[in-house]
């Protein structure tokens, strides 16, 4: 009898199923993880441009709030004015960031005398599980939904992010 080189047919079939076994836990945690951190991402983007609005208003007092999300950015290199006050960076002034879609809208006046800010997930349960907002009060609320939140009426009635 000669020597056998090489894996058997079954030994492999083995070695192919342990491996499909292990992607099968391992692929839901990885969706699972990359969704945390896109929204932990989002949370960190309202917080962004809760100040970012605060210092327009400030920088800006006959303009107020910043009429667009655009208004906070800027391409750089960046020259701060009322239409690009370079306060954000240009990815996140450009509405969508880390699996979210974002807005912010100045209204009232002129000046603006308030803004309402959301952060809804690209596509639903993929991206992200949850949506966020917030208003001139800074605090960030959240819609476990995941829905978008159409007004700052409806932002209000949310429970605060914890």
């Amino acid at each position: 009898m000669r020597k056998q080189r090489g894996f058997s047919l079954i030994e492999l079939l083995i070695v192919v199923a342990i491996i499909l076994i292990i992607a099968a836990i391992a692929i839901p945690n990885l969706m699972r993880a990359k969704m945390a951190a896109n929204e932990s991402s989002a949370v960190g983007s309202i917080r962004a441009i809760n100040t970012a609005e605060i210092t327009y208003s400030s920088a800006y007092p006959t303009a107020g709030f910043a009429a667009t999300l655009a208004n906070l950015g800027g391409a750089s290199p960046c020259t701060p004015s009322s239409t690009t006050a370079c306060l954000i960076d240009s990815v996140l002034a450009g509405g969508n960031k880390s699996g979210y879609n974002f807005t912010a809208i100045g209204a009232g006046g002129p000046p603006a005398t308030s803004y309402f800010a959301t952060a809804v997930p690209v596509t639903q349960n993929q991206t992200g599980i949850r949506s966020f907002c917030s208003f001139e009060d800074a605090t960030i609320r959240v819609d476990p939904t995941g829905a978008a939140v159409a007004s700052e009426a409806a932002c209000q009635a949310l429970q605060p992010l914890p």
